[in-house]
């Protein structure tokens, strides 16, 4: 099956044969085929690892142009966001995502709040200016970024670009972005990179001791997870059960 998928690459019968032998490639053909519903890894092997497979085999689903992952995050004793619970997206998988990709990275957090957070969605796209405090071509990128999103999707409360604590606290949003209507009360929080993005989630679960859930894939036909090699147990049933609510809304 392998073979018949990727032939037109060059990969021969007897590559097929070898590449099967491979947990990673076997577990996405076994999602695939329908033999299982979903899979997890990732404990002991790097991002890319999990995601090549996924990528070459599942595929993404239909409509999809960028797959992407977000985190749920749940902070203790916290006021911000949905009674602390947020969505960090993307921290794993787009190194430095096109205005395109961002707002379509915003857009598939959404539904990953709605699903499987149980949040309404208030999504600010983050940057280290709010409402044109600085000039760069990086704070450009998020500005056209949060047009796009609301092109696209003109119901989802979203705004952009924001500085964290705009974002997030009622005060400074009030002062920073008067009259937004995401500022000072967003739960999703959409990076403009990869390094900002998986580095910001870090300090929040070690640092505030925060449940980080995931990374949980976006955009794949059917669920493909990923794990951090720092992970516990805990992160390993949670992504787990993540994955299990991802599988009965493809059946659907």
């Amino acid at each position: 099956e392998y073979y018949n998928l990727r032939k037109n690459k060059g990969v021969t019968e007897e590559q097929a044969y070898q590449i099967m032998k491979d947990p990673m490639y076997y577990g996405c053909m076994m999602v695939k085929l329908d033999d299982v519903d979903g899979m997890v890894s990732g404990a002991i092997h790097a991002t890319a690892d999990v995601f090549r497979p996924a990528f070459q085999i599942v595929k993404t689903a239909a409509g999809v142009k960028v797959v992407s992952s977000a985190f749920i995050m749940e902070v203790p004793n916290c006021t911000y966001g949905s009674d602390g619970v947020f969505i960090f997206a993307d921290c794993a998988i787009n190194p430095n995502p096109n205005e395109e990709e961002l707002a379509a990275i915003a857009i598939a957090s959404a539904h990953t709040a709605k699903v499987l957070a149980g949040i309404e969605p208030r999504i600010a796209m983050l940057s280290f200016s709010t409402k044109g405090s600085a000039n760069h071509e990086l704070v450009d990128k998020v500005k056209n970024a949060t047009k796009i999103a609301k092109e696209l999707a003109p119901d989802l409360l979203i705004d952009g670009e924001l500085q964290l604590d705009a974002a997030i606290v009622k005060e400074v949003g009030e002062l920073k972005a008067p009259g937004s209507p995401v500022a000072g009360n967003a739960n999703v929080l959409i990076f403009p990179d990869l390094q900002a993005g998986n580095i910001g989630y870090k300090p929040v679960q070690r640092l505030a001791k925060a449940n980080a859930i995931g990374p949980i894939s976006q955009g794949l036909a059917k669920p493909i997870n990923d794990l951090s090699r720092g992970c516990s147990v805990e992160d390993i049933v949670n992504v787990i059960a993540i994955t299990c609510v991802q599988a009965q809304g493809v059946q659907k």
